[in-house]
C-alpha cells in the first residue's frame, strides 16, 4: 500500500507543501496578511474615520475576511492557496475603491489615504502568496510527476 502511486503522490505534494510553508518568504507574507487584514478591519478607529458606518462596517468585514482568508492558507490547504489568494486580491482591489462606491460622502482624505494604502498592501500580499503558491505548485506537480511515473513504470 506504501507504494501505490496515489499514496506516493499525496506524500510528495504533502512534502512540498510543508517545503513551502516553512519558507521565511512565505512565513514573512503570511504574517504580513494577517496583520493587513487586522488592521484594515480596525483601520476606522485607529485612523478616525469612524462617523463612516458603513465604510467601517464594511472595513470590518473585509478586514477580517482577507486575515481569515490569507492567514495559513499554505500548510493547511496547499492546492487552494492559489485561489485564495487571488480571493484576497480582489478584497485588497475593492478595499481602494470602497470610499468611492459606498453611499454617503466617505471620500475623505482619512478614509482614502487609509483604505488606498491598505488595499494596495493587500492586493501585493495577496499576488505574492500567489506566486508561492504557484512556484510551489509547479515544483511539487513535477516532483510527484516523476514519481508516479517511476512508481508505475517499476509496477508494470
Amino acid at each position: 500500500m506504501d507504494t501505490h502511486p496515489d499514496i506516493v503522490d499525496m506524500r510528495a505534494r504533502h512534502e512540498s507543501a510543508e517545503r513551502a510553508a516553512s519558507t521565511p518568504k512565505v512565513q514573512a507574507i503570511d504574517a504580513l496578511a494577517f496583520l493587513t487584514g487586522i488592521y484594515l478591519a480596525a483601520s476606522p478607529w485607529i485612523a478616525g474615520f469612524n462617523s463612516f458606518t458603513r465604510l467601517s462596517i464594511i472595513n470590518l468585514i473585509v478586514g477580517i475576511a482577507y486575515a481569515l482568508l490569507m492567514s495559513g492558507g499554505f500548510g493547511r490547504a496547499y492546492e487552494r492557496t492559489h485561489g485564495m489568494a487571488w480571493a484576497a486580491c480582489a478584497l485588497g482591489v475593492w478595499t481602494i475603491v470602497a470610499p468611492w462606491v459606498i453611499a454617503g460622502d466617505a471620500t475623505t482624505t482619512r478614509t482614502v489615504v487609509s483604505n488606498v494604502i491598505t488595499g494596495a498592501v493587500a492586493a501585493l500580499l495577496a499576488l505574492a502568496a500567489s506566486a508561492a503558491a504557484r512556484s510551489g505548485d509547479s515544483s511539487g506537480a513535477a516532483h510527484g510527476r516523476s514519481r508516479r511515473g517511476m512508481a508505475r513504470a517499476g509496477h508494470d
